[in-house]
């Protein structure tokens, strides 16, 4: 086995943004001085999964694409010995996390925001074309390939990924973005388990339709800068409130932002925050709708880049 140290050096304190599973470092190829994004994970078999996941998905050019993997003997500074470890090395992508984005840009358009979604569809659609749900769609994985105005926006982290047979059952979720169906998995997994209702023979299950849940929300964040379900209340779980109106689909458009937003964004958010997934646009949908093909300028500037900053 090759030790990815003869090919690249490291740089252990730079660290780029914390993935699901661990923080992404830096790594410059010593030939060319190039640098790259290394994520370093376990070797233990669901992390095998998320490399084999990603890998499949990478040849589109709205995912992050994957340039090597080793599997090395590494010992962090911490440790008293060294550990089976993936060293996963990615493109770079300079530009950063969306929302970080939005709020640098004092000036981030509603065109902006559909070419976007655009991006983050088409690489929904190849993952989906594969039978892989990616299940952890949030703006920290969507990365901007560079600072230029025009960079490709791409996907990335399949530490969630899983190919869907229509039985995902564990719920994977960051609660903001999580679909109704992610929760309503989730509250029958725990009834189960704790024996109040019997196994059912036939699992509650969601599909890849839970991904454009998420993608709604997204949308709505982008045009606004705040999301469509949220608590006053902190804490660990999901608060009852926020756990309903999600169920319910229960979200507003408040006047003072959406007043300034096309009827057209409004649309595409309403037909993707769907309780019911079957009603839920899907992606051909998305990709056919007005708000990504429309002709007119769309440059009202969002008021998501002025309240993103003022946090």
């Amino acid at each position: 086995e090759t030790s990815i140290l003869e090919e690249y050096n490291i740089n252990w304190t730079q660290k780029l943004g914390a993935g699901i599973s661990g923080p992404v470092r830096v790594c410059v190829k010593k030939s060319s001085q190039e640098r790259f994004a290394l994520k370093i994970l376990l070797d233990r078999p669901k992390a095998r999964n998320e490399v084999r996941l990603h890998m499949m998905c990478a040849t589109h050019p709205n995912i992050v694409q994957i340039i090597e993997v080793y599997a090395n003997s590494v010992q962090f500074p911490h440790e008293s010995s060294p550990r089976a470890r993936l060293l996963i090395v990615m493109e770079m992508m300079e530009g950063g996390e969306l929302f970080h984005r939005i709020s640098q840009h004092r000036h981030f358009t509603e065109k902006q925001a559909s070419q976007v979604t655009k991006q983050a569809t088409l690489a929904l659609q190849h993952c989906h074309s594969l039978n892989i749900a990616h299940r952890d769609l949030k703006p920290e994985n969507l990365l901007f390939k560079d600072n230029s105005l025009d960079a490709p926006v791409k996907l990335c982290d399949f530490g969630f990924a899983k190919v869907d047979q229509g039985d995902l059952m564990t719920p994977q979720f960051t609660p903001y973005y999580v679909a109704p169906q992610v929760l309503e998995a989730q509250r029958r997994h725990q009834k189960e388990k704790s024996g109040i209702i019997p196994t059912s023979p036939t699992p509650y299950t969601y599909n890849k339709s839970c991904d454009l849940w998420s993608l709604g929300v997204i949308i709505y964040v982008m045009l606004c800068g705040y999301p469509p379900f949220y608590s006053k209340h902190h804490s660990r779980t999901i608060p009852k409130d926020m756990r309903k109106k999600i169920m319910t689909g229960s979200f507003e458009f408040p006047e003072e932002e959406w007043s300034q937003i096309s009827e057209m964004a409004k649309d595409i958010v309403r037909k993707l925050l769907k309780v019911k997934p079957e009603e839920r646009l899907t992606i051909e949908g998305v990709l056919d709708h007005p708000w990504l093909n429309s002709t007119e300028a769309l440059d009202n500037i969002l008021p998501s880049a002025q309240l993103m900053m003022d946090k």
